[in-house]
């Protein structure tokens, strides 16, 4: 395209509010998964036991009812007694008792919680047996709540996000190239390459999306790169009938004659002319592909042949979400509202694009 007919399309886009909209969704929500897991606070991978289930609030952790529960699982280990507990400020006291003198070195269980900080000896009973201890408070946030192992919600969201995207922009673009290639050229070459060229689509349609990922495991190990590979070796079809049907249709029309008829070959009218005037299908059928992609990822991945631990995606968590709907449902609200929302900015996205690139307006 011309920079003049990319200069109107970008106009004609910045017209569309709704596609706007959906961009800078698209934008956040690309950059909260690059950043945000820095910002949360939480590593993704890491365990609170002390907070397993726990639901999504603003507030921060522990709460008053939680300390109590906490300090008796740790007196229990270090085998004392709780005596009394005062919470003062961000600081909580604690009166410890036991049979025997007690060992100062067990009150390293306290820092290794996730509710408290290291704690200090401020009294100590001449037989050691009564300890007064002082220990700061952890404040913990968890916007979205912790699944089933205790982990920040929020935090795996967003790295999961990562790993989804990724997998959604790549396949794509694999299925771009190959698959505007292949029918443009099947298109407007026709005749019999055209019909060979669609026998082989044809048989690649016929397989198996399973069985040819089942033996791509006999080759590579599950994973990231084999949910890549074997989702773009299959969804460039659709998009080659797509561009095939598309030139076409265009072979006929009045511009084509006039470029043969100036002396232009294949190759330039391939590029000047068949691949530009079918932007808009092409645009608005990527954009479907990339929600297509990751719910295809979350297909295998739910079968345990896709994303492995302890990486993670959209899908494996929605599929972790739906086990434990009943118990914590908002494991499965967290990821599927991201999904939800990129999937609905990338559809209006795809609107907005196909009627700015359409070279009939």
């Amino acid at each position: 395209m011309s920079a003049s007919l990319t200069a109107l399309a970008r106009r004609r886009l910045a017209r569309d509010r709704g596609a706007v909209a959906a961009l800078v969704a698209l934008v956040a929500t690309a950059l909260a998964c690059l950043i945000g897991p820095f910002l949360t606070g939480h590593a993704p991978e890491r365990i609170y036991p002390d907070f397993v289930r726990t639901t999504p609030s603003l507030s921060a952790h522990p709460t008053p009812d939680e300390i109590r529960p906490a300090l008796d699982r740790l007196a229990q280990r270090m085998r004392v007694t709780l005596e009394d507990v005062r919470r003062e400020g961000g600081q909580v006291r604690l009166t410890l008792n036991a049979q025997k003198p007690i060992d100062p070195r067990n009150l390293v269980l306290l820092p290794r919680s996730d509710l408290f900080g290291p704690a200090t000896v401020i009294e100590r009973s001449p037989d050691g047996r009564r300890l007064v201890v002082e220990a700061p408070l952890r404040r913990l946030h968890f916007l979205l709540g912790t699944d089933m192992l205790g982990r920040d919600l929020l935090t795996r969201c967003l790295v999961a996000g990562r790993v989804s995207l990724l997998i959604g922009l790549v396949a794509t673009l694999v299925a771009l190239s190959l698959g505007v290639t292949y029918g443009a050229v099947s298109g407007l070459v026709g005749g019999g390459l055209d019909a060979l060229m669609m026998r082989v689509v044809d048989i690649l349609y016929a397989l198996p999306f399973v069985f040819f990922v089942i033996v791509l495991l006999v080759f590579f190990r599950a994973g990231l790169w084999l949910v890549l590979v074997a989702v773009a070796a299959v969804e460039w079809l659709d998009m080659a009938r797509i561009v095939r049907t598309q030139t076409m249709s265009l072979k006929s029309r009045d511009f084509f004659r006039a470029a043969y008829a100036l002396g232009s070959d294949t190759g330039a009218v391939l590029v000047r002319h068949a691949v530009p005037n079918t932007l808009g299908p092409i645009i608005a059928a990527a954009t479907l592909l990339v929600p297509r992609v990751i719910l295809l990822e979350s297909f295998l991945s739910f079968l345990g042949l896709g994303v492995q631990e302890p990486a993670t995606s959209w899908g494996v968590l929605i599929a972790e979400g739906a086990r434990a709907l009943e118990a914590a449902p908002w494991m499965l609200a967290a990821p599927a509202g991201f999904l939800v929302v990129t999937l609905m900015a990338l559809n209006r996205l795809g609107d907005g694009l196909s009627d700015a690139l359409d070279p009939r307006l």
